[in-house]
């Protein structure tokens, strides 16, 4: 069996002429600088589609509360369904990618996420939406299947920059996603944008195939042995574990507003879907943030980049709190915190990537896993605190955990050093 390797540079010193691939074989991870722009493009792409399935919900929770007839707080929880499954997936999908080809691993779940959507644009009824939409949740998790291939195409001393330009594509899938699904329900009813976004999931499966390079790990472990020597991980890595539960904080905060801004938007501000899609697109703004927490990772001032995008999120919430009267501050205060949370995730991933070249896949899981039940958790407590204390408790509740994230990066960098 062809041995396939998993650097960027040309085979060892050592490695027998006979192993080169024949010319008609998918491009290997070793022949991808030739064309990184156009893989790094493709990856940034297929990372920003597929994880726009998780936001779709967030604009259309009133809508989807009078099409089943469920109460606004029962349709929360379609939100934090979503980020369950998408947990769930980060937790037993992602180590795959320190196990199979990447490439096909990628593509074939993206075939799955496609028919999840579409049977979730055909949904009866509420029970069925909702079970498919953990679904949705699991299989959306490809995007962090391919940002650790981007590290791994990267070199060293560009990582940084080239990781950042793929999040840069996840995080506008983030932050448009929001929009898309307004405006396509505004045109064609909220079932719309699930049905679109079947056929794009489709089509990027396929583009993954074509265009990836092939990455084969070479782990020939059992998948339960994978499985276990991700909490060996955790043990072993401390950084990782502290950097994780960091941007679960600010995650956190980020799933707290944008879930419930928009009720604040239609109740308070009386703005229509189309309204609301235009308030989300002011989102997108905090995708110019990933590059330059690229370039900050990679001139050595990661610490100190962490630290001002905490504050910022800080910032952010309470500006939210003290101005949703005003539609300007409150999208002030959206793309605040945008920005913090996305800088801060990419400086974060830019430090873990670097712990264990060798496992990085099943380091990202460990630290999605985390931030994606931060964001779970946000979500599920976001509709009981609205009900309990409207628009102010949200924002408090947001700001408390911008404050924990601070909390735990003081104890990580003030503390004095040992050894």
């Amino acid at each position: 069996m062809e041995n396939h390797r998993m650097t960027t540079s040309g085979p060892s010193p050592s490695a027998p002429p006979t192993t080169a691939a024949p010319a008609t074989s998918a491009p290997t991870v070793a022949e991808a600088p030739r064309s990184l722009r156009w893989v790094i493009l493709t990856l940034a792409f297929a990372c920003g589609a597929s994880v726009a399935n998780l936001y779709y919900a967030q604009p259309l929770l009133g809508l989807l509360s009078h099409s089943f007839g469920v109460s606004k707080g029962t349709a929360t929880i379609v939100v934090t369904a979503t980020q369950i499954g998408y947990a769930l997936g980060l937790a037993l999908l992602i180590p795959l990618g320190d196990l199979l080809e990447n490439r096909r691993l990628a593509s074939r779940t993206l075939l799955v996420t496609a028919a999840a959507l579409a049977v979730a644009a055909f949904s009866p009824d509420f029970w069925v939406f909702l079970a498919v939409s953990v679904l949705i949740g699991v299989t959306s998790v490809v995007a962090q299947i391919l940002v650790p291939l981007a590290a791994h195409l990267a070199p060293a001393e560009s990582r940084g920059r080239l990781v950042g330009q793929v999040m840069s594509g996840l995080l506008l899938g983030i932050m448009l996603a929001r929009s898309v699904a307004s405006f396509a329900a505004a045109a064609w009813g909220w079932r719309s944008i699930y049905a679109i976004s079947a056929v794009v999931m489709l089509l990027t499966s396929l583009a993954l195939l074509k265009l990836l390079p092939v990455r084969k790990p070479e782990h020939t472990a059992r998948y339960g042995t994978l499985l276990a020597s991700v909490v060996g991980l955790v043990r072993s890595e401390p950084v990782l574990l502290r950097r994780a539960l960091t941007q679960a904080s600010m995650f956190g905060a980020f799933t707290a507003y944008w879930t419930a801004v928009a009720y604040e938007l239609a109740d308070r501000h009386h703005m229509s879907q189309n309204g609301i899609a235009v308030f989300a697109l002011v989102g997108a703004a905090g995708a110019a943030s990933a590059p330059i927490a690229g370039r900050l990772g990679d001139a050595g001032r990661g610490v100190a980049g962490r630290a001002v995008a905490i504050l910022t999120g800080l910032v952010a919430m309470v500006l939210a709190g003290l101005g949703v009267g005003n539609l300007v501050l409150l999208a002030l205060a959206g793309i605040l915190l945008d920005f913090a949370v996305q800088g801060h995730q990419v400086l974060s991933q830019r430090d873990i990537y670097s712990l264990r070249p060798d496992a990085r896949a099943r380091v990202n899981s460990v630290y999605m896993t985390t931030v994606f039940l931060g964001g779970a958790a946000a979500s599920a407590a976001t509709g009981a605190v609205r009900s309990a204390w409207g628009w102010t408790g949200v924002t408090t509740m947001a700001a408390a955990l911008t404050a924990v994230a601070f909390l735990l990066w003081s104890l990580d960098h003030l503390r004095p050093t040992r050894g």
